[in-house]
């Protein structure tokens, strides 16, 4: 049998253990607009978003800033960074259920590079991104959202793939 993390039920426990009044409301659109590509996705060009809090290991000060290039909840790193320098900061999840050691299981780096080796996609943006965790939904659509947008579009992205965690 199948073992999995029921993240909606933990949220709302985690939520209401800390005194919260109301309960975790989700996001929901009764319209999300679709656009379909212009060009198949094997001449696009792909970035990467993430929610997953990394970081670069060996980042120099100096250099460091530039690398991150961190704005509110949004930050970018070069899609050129080995996997092997990566790995999460973060303290937000489950420890009981999951890890931070496998870096593509939540920052599928090593995935979108084969896809743009066997020819899946055309290639991918100079920078990946990632959204801190704001668990506001005002902030993440009037802020965070609006500057990836902004980022992707820097970088020539034809398509995004968004990776929640």
């Amino acid at each position: 049998m199948a073992s999995y993390v029921r993240y909606m039920d933990r949220t709302r426990e985690y939520y209401t253990r800390r005194g919260y009044d109301q309960a975790y409301k989700w996001a929901h659109f009764e319209d999300v607009p679709f656009t379909p590509l212009k060009k198949p996705l094997s001449e696009c060009r792909v970035a990467l978003i993430s929610t997953s809090e990394i970081a670069v290991r060996d980042v120099d000060r100096e250099g460091g800033a530039e690398m991150m290039s961190n704005l509110g909840g949004v930050y970018s790193i070069p899609s050129d960074v080995p996997l092997e320098r990566l790995y999460s900061t973060s303290h937000s999840y489950d420890r009981a259920a999951t890890t931070l050691d496998d870096v593509d299981a939540y920052f599928p780096i090593s995935a979108m590079r084969a896809a743009r080796e066997s020819g899946r996609i055309g290639e991918v943006t100079r920078r990946f991104h990632g959204v801190y965790n704001a668990y506001s939904q005002r902030i993440t659509r009037e802020r965070d959202a609006i500057e990836v947008v902004r980022r992707c579009r820097e970088d020539g992205a034809d398509v995004a793939v968004l990776v929640p965690v």
